[in-house]
């Protein structure tokens, strides 16, 4: 897949909504909460048009009983692709819209990820250090599977600001 950075748009937020709004509907009270992450939740960050969703649920293994009905409605079912307990659907194909990540509730990956939000969002200054990294990337790689991987040693450091900044104002 082709590297698509965008300006933050305010339509994210509302593509998140209606999303969510629909998801809460197909899953009925499977989803104890549902979360927007990654860059499109921040305002002010360039990113990739895609709207990253977590779905917070009571048992991870009931949300496989929903794939035959994703696969129908064109969702993308990737099983945990990768990460044991968690289960993701891609939206769009090529164009891609959404992915949405399902954990358990508890999963240490939902506070990791809704931590490094929260930081960048009450960090402008580090939110704009990210996107001008994701920028620079963007020119250097044209696909995916290449940018990804380029950023992830920039990202775990980030998170690990992220984290202990996190910490520091729980005491």
């Amino acid at each position: 897949m082709k590297v698509r950075l965008s300006d933050y748009d305010e339509v994210w937020v509302r593509r998140f909504q209606e999303e969510a709004d629909f998801l809460m509907n197909l899953f009925g009270g499977e989803i104890v909460n549902i979360e927007h992450f990654g860059s499109t939740s921040v305002p002010g960050l360039m990113a990739k048009p895609v709207i990253d969703m977590i779905c917070i649920v009571n048992q991870i293994d009931r949300v496989d009983r929903f794939n035959a009905t994703m696969h129908s409605l064109g969702y993308d079912v990737a099983g945990d692709w990768g990460i044991p307990g968690r289960r993701l659907f891609r939206k769009g194909g090529e164009n891609r819209t959404h992915h949405i990540h399902f954990y358990q509730a508890g999963n240490p990956h939902i506070q990791r990820h809704l931590v490094f939000r929260d930081y960048l969002r009450s960090h402008p200054q580090e939110a704009e250090r990210y996107g001008r990294f994701k920028e620079e990337l963007a020119q250097r790689y044209e696909h995916t599977s290449e940018y990804s991987p380029a950023k992830k040693a920039f990202v775990t450091e980030m998170e690990q600001l992220a984290l202990a900044w996190y910490r520091e104002a729980q005491h």
